[in-house]
Formats: C-alpha cells, sequence, structure tokens
C-alpha cells in the first residue's frame, strides 16, 4: 500500500510517505516554504495543505498523485465539537472543521490526479500515538501522548500490540497541559504555539517559588486524567515583554509551572505503567518535547524504556496518520529507520551547486580530519551532510558546531544565530564514551529527547555544553551510523581529549533549519562563521572571501 500522510490542521504542517509499511519519506512544509513552521495555528490557515511537502514526497519515491492507494488525514472533523462547548473562546474555530471536511477537494486541486475517494480521516491523537508506538522499535508498547489539542481531547493513554491501539484513558478539553503551557509561553513574552522550548530553556534560571500554589491550580485525577485550565499568572507575575532580559519572578514562574508539569506527567505514566505492566513507554504530542519532563519520566514511571518520536510535535502527526492507516488496510508498519527522512543530494549535486555559485571548494580524502582541525582552533562550523530531519532538533545533518571547552563559545553561537544568550546548546558525544560524561537518563540517546546530568569532573572542561543548571540534553554519535560526523568527532577528541562537540541547529533565529544547499551557502555567507561541510566538500570562509575580492 502507498500512504500518504499529511498534518494540515494546526501548525507545523508536514507530509510523509509510508509504503508497504516502509517510512520512504516525511518533511515538514517550513524546509521548503522558509516560513518558520510552515503557518501559525489560526482557523483562517486550516485550508492550507503542505503542497511542496507532499509533492516531494511522492517525487522521492518517484510517484505520481495517482499511484497512491490512501491519504491519510491526522483530524477527523466527524469528532470536532464546537469551541464554546468544549469552553475555548475561539469564535472562529469551526472553520477547521468546515475546511478538514473539505479536504478531499482541496486535494484534487493540490494534486492533480489524485482520487478524492481515497482521502481518510486518522484521529488527531491517534496519529500522535502510532507515530510513536508503530514507529518505534517496539513491537508492544504504553503509548502517552500529551499536546494542546486535538479535536476534542488533549490526552490520550493507550497500549498498542499487534498493531492496534487499545484506548485506556484521554482527557477532554478545557483542561489541556499543553495550552497551559502556551498560555505561560505568551505571558512570559514569547510566541505562543511556536516558543515553548524557551519556557523550559529559562526555568533553569530561577526557583520553584509557585510551586505549592500550582498543585492546587493542575493535578491528576487518578483515572488517567487530570485538570489543567490556565489561570490568571499576573497572580505570581506580571505579564513580561520581550526586551532580551530575563531572570526574577518570571525565571521562577517559568520553573515552578515546568516542576509542576513534570510531576503531572510522572502521576499520568505511573497510572498507564500500573495498568498495563509493560516495559516499554513511547511517547508523543508537543509535551513530549519537553526533555527535562522526559527524562523525569525515564527515571521514574516505572517503565524500562521510553522512546520519544523525534518528530513529536504536530509535524509528527503526518506520519502518524499514514502509519495508522497503512495497518487499518493491512500493512504490518516497520520502525522508522532514523530522523533523518528529508532531502539529500548526491556529493556530485552538491559539487555542482558550488560550481554554479563560484564557490571555491576543496574535497578532502579525510574530512574528518580537516574539519576537526577547524573546531579544535575554535572556529565554527556549518555542517550538512546527508538527509535532513524530521523535526525540530539538529542531529548532525543540519547543526552549527563549535568547540565545548570555551565557555564563551555558549555566546558565541547564539550571537551567530541571533537568540537569546539563556537559551543552551547541545552536545555531542561519542556513543562508547557518554556513559563517561553524563548520567540520569537514558544511552543511547540519538534525538536529543532527554536532559542528562554531566559529570562534576567534566563540567569545567565542557562549559559550552553545559545549562546554568550542571544539565546538558545530549545526542549520542554512533559513527557506523553516521560516518562522517562520528569521525569527525573521534579527530577532535584525537586533538583535544574531548569526545564531545557542541551542536545547534543551522538557521538563525526566526528562519526554518537550513534544508538545501542554497539555504546553507545563504547561511554560510551572512554569519560568522569559518567552515562550510557541504557533504565531502569544504568551504573555507576566508578562500570565499579572498576570492570574492
Amino acid at each position: 500500500m502507498r500512504v500518504l500522510g499529511i498534518n494540515a490542521i494546526y501548525h507545523d504542517p508536514s507530509a510523509a510517505l509510508v509504503v508497504d509499511g516502509h517510512v520512504v519519506a516525511a518533511a515538514e512544509e517550513e524546509r521548503f516554504s522558509r516560513r518558520k513552521h510552515g503557518k501559525r495555528p489560526v482557523p483562517f490557515s486550516a485550508w492550507e495543505l503542505p503542497e511542496l511537502s507532499m509533492r516531494w514526497c511522492l517525487a522521492e519515491a518517484g510517484l505520481r498523485p495517482q499511484d497512491l492507494d490512501a491519504v491519510a488525514y491526522g483530524w477527523d472533523p466527524a469528532l470536532a465539537k464546537n469551541a464554546e462547548d468544549l469552553g475555548l473562546d475561539d469564535p472562529w474555530d469551526h472553520l477547521r472543521t468546515t475546511y478538514a471536511e473539505r479536504v478531499p477537494g482541496f486535494l484534487a486541486s493540490a494534486l492533480p490526479g489524485i482520487d478524492p475517494s481515497i482521502v481518510r480521516y486518522v484521529p488527531h491523537h491517534v496519529a500522535h500515538a502510532a507515530s510513536a508506538a508503530l514507529a518505534s522499535p517496539f513491537e508492544e508498547s504504553s503509548v502517552l501522548v500529551l499536546d494542546g489539542r486535538g479535536e476534542r481531547a488533549s490526552h490520550l493513554a493507550g497500549r498498542y500490540t499487534g498493531g492496534h491501539l487499545d484506548v485506556l484513558a484521554t482527557q477532554e478539553l478545557p483542561s489541556s497541559l499543553g495550552l497551559v503551557y502556551e498560555s505561560l509561553t505568551e505571558h512570559l513574552g514569547f510566541l505562543r504555539s511556536s516558543d515553548e522550548y524557551k519556557v523550559m530553556a529559562l526555568a533553569s534560571y530561577g526557583t520553584p517559588a509557585f510551586l505549592d500554589d500550582l498543585r492546587s491550580v493542575l493535578y491528576t485525577t487518578g483515572d488517567g486524567g487530570f485538570v489543567a485550565e490556565a489561570p490568571d499568572w499576573s497572580r505570581w507575575a506580571p505579564a513580561r515583554v520581550d526586551d532580551g532580559t530575563w531572570g526574577g519572578e518570571h525565571a521562577d514562574l517559568a520553573c515552578s509551572v515546568q516542576a509542576r508539569l513534570e510531576e503531572v506527567l510522572v502521576e499520568l505514566a505511573r497510572w498507564l505503567h500500573d495498568r498495563t505492566g509493560d516495559r516499554v513507554l513511547t511517547m508523543a504530542g508537543g509535551i513530549a518535547l519537553n526533555c527535562v519532563a522526559n527524562s523525569r519520566i525515564w527515571r521514574e514511571s516505572g517503565f524500562d524504556e521510553v522512546w520519544v518520536q523525534p518528530a513529536a510535535g504536530d509535524a509528527g502527526t503526518s506520519l502518524g496518520a499514514a502509519m495508522q492507516l497503512a495497518a487499518e488496510l493491512g500493512d504490518t508498519p516497520q520502525p522508522m529507520p532514523g530522523a533523518a527522512l528529508g532531502r539529500q543530494w548526491t556529493d556530485d549535486a552538491l559539487a555542482d551547486w558550488l560550481r554554479s555559485a563560484a564557490v571555491p571548494f576543496s574535497t578532502p580524502a579525510d574530512l574528518g580530519s580537516e574539519v576537526a582541525d577547524v573546531l579544535a582552533a575554535d572556529g565554527v562550523v556549518a555542517w550538512f551532510d546527508g538527509r535532513s530531519e524530521f523535526g525540530p532538533r539538529a542531529l548532525g545533518h543540519r547543526s552549527l558546531l563549535a568547540h565545548p571547552g570555551h565557555a564563551e563559545n555558549l555566546e558565541r553561537l547564539n550571537d551567530v544565530k541571533g537568540r537569546e544568550q539563556f537559551r543552551p546548546v547541545a552536545p555531542m558525544v561519542l556513543l562508547d564514551q557518554a556513559d563517561e560524561l553524563f548520567s540520569g537518563g537514558p544511552v543511547p540517546s540519538p534525538y536529543m529527547l532527554f536532559v542528562h546530568q554531566v559529570d562534576p569532573g567534566w563540567r569545567d572542561r565542557i562549559p559550552a555544553a553545559v545549562h546554568v543548571d550542571g544539565t546538558a540534553r545530549i545526542q549520542t554519535v554512533d559513527p557506523r551510523t553516521q560516518p562522517r560526523l562520528g569521525a569527525t568527532i573521534e579527530a577532535f577528541r584525537d586533538r583535544t581529549g574531548l569526545p564531545v562537540v557542541i551542536n545547534t541547529s543551522l538557521n538563525t533565529a526566526g528562519r526554518p533549519m537550513v534544508d538545501d544547499p542554497r539555504d546553507a551557502l545563504e547561511l554560510f555567507g551572512s554569519a560568522p562563521v569559518d567552515l562550510l561541510v557541504l557533504g565531502p566538500h569544504l568551504v573555507r570562509r576566508a578562500e570565499l572571501f579572498r576570492a570574492a575580492t
């Protein structure tokens, strides 16, 4: 079966293609349109389909629209209720239902040749759940989904066995941990449904001064559900203007809400474990991108393994919807091969890009050594290699790399990207040495979805990788699966004694992650980066600008 999955209803529109149960391609629309998050999550934008990513998925597989057996849309209008009946204040919310009902016709216009009758609706939280459980390497698992909202709920707890989902609990709106966190994001001066990760970073600069108060506002109900509605945040701190400063009562409020969120999530996971007795928990939904909470769930919930979908936010529902529908149509879904599911270019094609741009480059026999020399000399490296990542984390395919041993490199990378200085960067560590440096989270950790404690003996050696609270959001790198990156970190270790480099996404503030060679060249030409790695090719800043003069 050839099944195209689509996410379009809220934010992070995306498309994914599953053929005979195998994940062939998945990409977010923002990577093509260069519009951050693809669109704003307002009812008026719900008609917009991820046209560019849909077309690319088909082209990647050599398919035409008429070759598809089914299209899975990750939201079911038949389950929707009026916003006022859900306790939500959104007078235009009905547009989402209207537009979703008309998706077959919209698709026929966007992909000429497609049969509108093959469109099927997959409930939003089922799509999330499938993106976790069916895409994971485990044949059976408990599954936990938490986000802002679906058709009428904000949470699903269940169990997948043999490709079949048994739903054990849901939480109807208006209670929503995701909407609470979104509301706090807005109160703290950040962009709602976009900048929630900034709140998690800011929380580390505060103390949980208001935690006791919040326990009477956000709490579990003992049946797999919870009560969670956004309070008047000004009770604890006035609304913040994002003026570049941070700390004080705003950081305390962020810390308090983060701490209470973690407690509630652990209680929900424990409830689920008590019901299923499973070894494995799989997770998705926007809240599953909260890596601090994920680590507490891993340590405290009773599950032996916790696996989180790398594209846990709404982008991942295109993948989950396709996998769920493929399973219902008789295919056996196969685990996703990794997060590198997007566009790629051959080595020769990358060289052609550089020649067309009249950019001087080299193709060294030992790329890892030359890149390690630049990193060891405290240069900043733009790294573009292989298929782009599906999801919000840069995982060594579209990354900015630097030396972790110089504390000032945190500020330096944040300046390169033009973002807030309280934001951490992430260490990439060789898999076979991760346990020497980090604890308190799972290893391997290839998707940067858990927070680990940095060993005290290493904190002074890799200060740029250590967050203010002594933690780091690590990515373990296995040279067998990422040979160029692994060889580079090994060569860097040989020069410095450090099996770690620091990594942040290859983009500048407010722009999507770099996806194609043109994006990479534009960033390299406008940002203070010393070296561009484009597959096996190297572009040195000094040589580029010397050639330009």
